[in-house]
């Protein structure tokens, strides 16, 4: 199992949710591959720069250095231009970063671990977990 983490759930993390960081270890001492999507990179370094939150950025880029940080190819773009025609055409718009994120975990089959289960739900063929509810 492949696993991708979003941008909640990393906040979850950082802000000491000690149960996640647990589910987190066990699922890397399982073997399975646990990573992090350059748009959520994105997105936490730029939070954390905002708020100058310098003990969680260490914490972050701690955290940076024990998983892999997976960056978006042309495939993923086309599935993004896909899953975006699918859902306007429903009358349903998904912010841009969601969009990328999803799409990369459904080009690659990765499931999505996500607390922002209404951000993702609708979108065909992806596969998510929501850690904080389990």
């Amino acid at each position: 199992m492949i696993y991708a983490l979003d941008t909640n759930t990393i906040s979850y993390i950082l802000n000491g949710n000690a149960p996640l960081a647990e589910r987190l270890d066990s699922v890397i001492q399982s073997g399975s591959k646990v990573f992090i999507p350059l748009i959520v990179y994105y997105e936490v370094r730029r939070g954390l720069l905002a708020k100058n939150a310098t003990s969680k950025m260490n914490a972050f880029l701690k955290l940076c250095t024990r998983l892999d940080i997976d960056g978006l190819t042309i495939a993923d773009m086309n599935m993004a231009a896909t899953i975006y025609a699918e859902n306007k055409q429903k009358g349903r718009l998904i912010e841009d970063t969601d969009l990328l994120i999803a799409a990369q975990c459904v080009t690659h089959g990765y499931v999505l671990v996500t607390h922002n289960i209404k951000h993702f739900e609708g979108i065909k063929n992806l596969e998510f977990e929501d850690w904080i509810n389990a």
